[in-house]
């Protein structure tokens, strides 16, 4: 539009061969120049120029969208977008529906808090016929750690959904849709990731996961900018096939430890110089997620799983439709189910901290217990 012609623009006939008089033949031109330079220009008085810009601005400006209208075209391309629910109701209407469709979800959390058990359970679900809540799919799982377990998989879904998973033809099935791969180097991973762009078109793909992508960065002996640099065409990798496929696309991601002069991740949670220690310790060994902030960049939604004093929650740490909330949590036979659907409100640094108060002991008594 900013090319539309000054001749097609409705503008006093006195004005408009002024301005094809001076060269100006496009709306661009007339608005790159500032109301004093058209007076000059124009030899005219700021009255008509304050006039014409305004009358080329309304024709070439793209339209104001209200919220009610950007809301009604979400609806009408709810088949290009939507979420896909994880079970469990409270972080379900939280996120409006479940993990979005088309956009990267980040677990994060520490070693044995939940997050392979989480992974297992949506592509379990996923699998499912729509008849179920799943997606009626197969689902890519690409286990850099090796700590997929088809066992523990099929215990998920007996104990779930015991009236298709105790028909053996039909548990093999649905087993049989999820596609696990296992690279063992960044250069492997690299060639699973560009296979997986065909594969999503042709296989009846529903879901992407990848379980962890620290791991698999982290077994390189790559430093520095080159190391940021490989990263970054993973990263846009990634989010170009879950853009591509409208599918979603779940991420796993270790933790590290912060320096106590390291900034917060998000300049408005960077903790003041002048708090109390004590403010800051009580967030218990200062975790904060690994692989950076062009990664945190990336994600859509991060979930944080974590542990304070002996007890697991899961955090809505980012998302673009809800607030900081958590949710209690804990593991059984049937995977992860939340003791309550009442989220509880975080703010401040709580927000993206990462405790693992007690966590060793909670780890320890959960695998007694599914064993």
């Amino acid at each position: 539009m900013a090319n539309k012609l000054i001749s097609e623009i409705p503008l006093p006939k006195s004005i408009a061969n002024v301005f094809s008089a001076r060269n100006i033949s496009i709306a661009k031109e007339a608005l790159s120049l500032t109301e004093f330079e058209l007076m000059e220009l124009l030899d005219v008085g700021l009255t008509e120029v304050r006039s014409a810009i305004s009358q080329i601005s309304e024709i070439v400006a793209p339209p104001y969208q209200t919220a009610l209208s950007l809301m009604e075209q979400r609806l009408r391309n709810e088949h290009l977008g939507g979420h896909f629910p994880t079970g469990l109701k409270g972080l379900d209407a939280a996120l409006c529906g479940g993990i979005p469709f088309g956009v990267l979800t980040e677990l994060v959390g520490p070693a044995g808090i939940g997050k392979t058990q989480f992974c297992l359970k949506l592509s379990l679900l996923a699998s499912l016929p729509t008849n179920y809540g799943g997606l009626d799919g197969r689902v890519i799982y690409i286990d850099v750690e090796s700590k997929f377990s088809s066992k523990r998989l099929l215990e998920i879904g007996l104990r779930s959904f015991p009236e298709i998973f105790r028909m053996k033809e039909m548990a093999k099935e649905m087993a049989g849709r999820i596609l696990v791969l296992r690279p063992t180097s960044l250069s492997e991973f690299t060639e699973h990731l560009q296979q997986i762009k065909v594969s999503l078109l042709q296989n009846r793909v529903k879901m992407l996961v990848i379980d962890s992508m620290t791991a698999i960065v982290s077994g390189e002996h790559e430093h520095g900018s080159r190391r940021e640099q490989t990263l970054s065409w993973h990263i846009s990798f990634i989010k170009s096939l879950a853009e591509l496929s409208r599918i979603p696309v779940v991420v796993t991601n270790q933790v590290r430890s912060r320096n106590h002069n390291e900034a917060s991740q998000y300049s408005f949670q960077v903790q003041s110089k002048d708090a109390p220690t004590e403010t800051l310790s009580g967030y218990d060994s200062h975790l904060v997620a690994a692989m950076g902030i062009q990664w945190a960049h990336a994600v859509t939604t991060r979930l944080v799983l974590e542990a304070k004093s002996g007890q697991r929650f899961i955090k809505v740490a980012k998302s673009p439709i809800s607030p900081p909330l958590a949710f209690p949590f804990h593991i059984t036979s049937s995977g992860i189910l939340l003791l309550s659907n009442e989220g509880m409100e975080l703010m401040g640094p709580e927000i993206n901290s990462i405790r693992c108060q007690g966590h060793n002991e909670i780890i320890s008594f959960g695998m007694e217990s599914l064993h």
